[in-house]
């Protein structure tokens, strides 16, 4: 995507967030309003939320996005499952699960594709899993293996952060992410993205999808620019 990519076009890769703790049913229904106005690729939000999110979208392009084991990933993995089958049932389009991050890094690397995989499953052939990181408690190395068991466990997308750890995603990351899970596999860059020129470079890099709660700020600079 280059500097003169329209509003339009990057709306198209942007997932419209809003996960915070304290969202109420008034701004779910504002967020998922503005996803349709604005011709975002999906709505992003909790999963109380979901079956608000697609009664509002309902009839439009837009797409409705939740979490799995959020923010922590430190949940069970048949707790995992049995919340990705439920928000699916409730409405959701895409889930965005957080990799079992602890054992991730104590090399259980059979468990963390077992997790995955079930997750897959139980979301069905027709939702798209992404695989959540948190790129910025791990090591490359680690970065390197866990992209690769994404891959392997049947997930859709892998995504760099969840928005609430230590940093959002690099340009670095998402170059990272691309080299190992090649041209045809999704990488969603999400964490601290607020700008079109960040965004525009999370695309360069190699994201074909970006999560961010600036959205609207960030493809009406892409409208003013072109």
């Amino acid at each position: 995507m280059s500097q003169n990519e329209s509003a339009e076009e990057l709306a198209q890769l942007i997932d419209h967030t809003l996960l915070r703790a304290d969202a109420t049913p008034a701004e779910i229904e504002r967020l998922a309003q503005e996803a349709m106005e604005h011709r975002f690729k999906s709505v992003c939000v909790n999963p109380a939320w979901v079956r608000l999110a697609a009664q509002v979208v309902d009839g439009s392009d837009v797409l409705v996005c939740t979490t799995i084991g959020f923010p922590l990933g430190a949940t069970t993995a048949a707790n995992k499952a049995r919340e990705a089958e439920e928000a699916v049932s409730l409405g959701a389009h895409e889930v965005d699960m957080v990799i079992a991050i602890g054992m991730l890094k104590s090399r259980r690397h059979e468990r963390v594709k077992e997790e995955i995989a079930g997750v897959v499953k139980a979301a069905g052939p027709q939702v798209g899993v992404k695989v959540i990181l948190e790129t910025a408690l791990l090591t490359e190395d680690e970065r390197r293996e866990a992209a690769a068991i994404v891959v392997d466990a049947g997930a859709a997308f892998v995504k760099t952060s969840t928005g609430f750890g230590p940093r959002g995603a690099t340009v670095d990351d998402v170059k990272l992410l691309r080299e190992v899970v090649g041209s045809d596999f999704g990488v969603k860059a999400s964490g601290g993205i607020r700008t079109r020129e960040n965004a525009l470079e999370m695309v360069q890099a190699g994201a074909n999808r970006l999560g961010t709660s600036s959205g609207i700020a960030i493809i009406g600079a892409a409208a003013e620019g072109s």
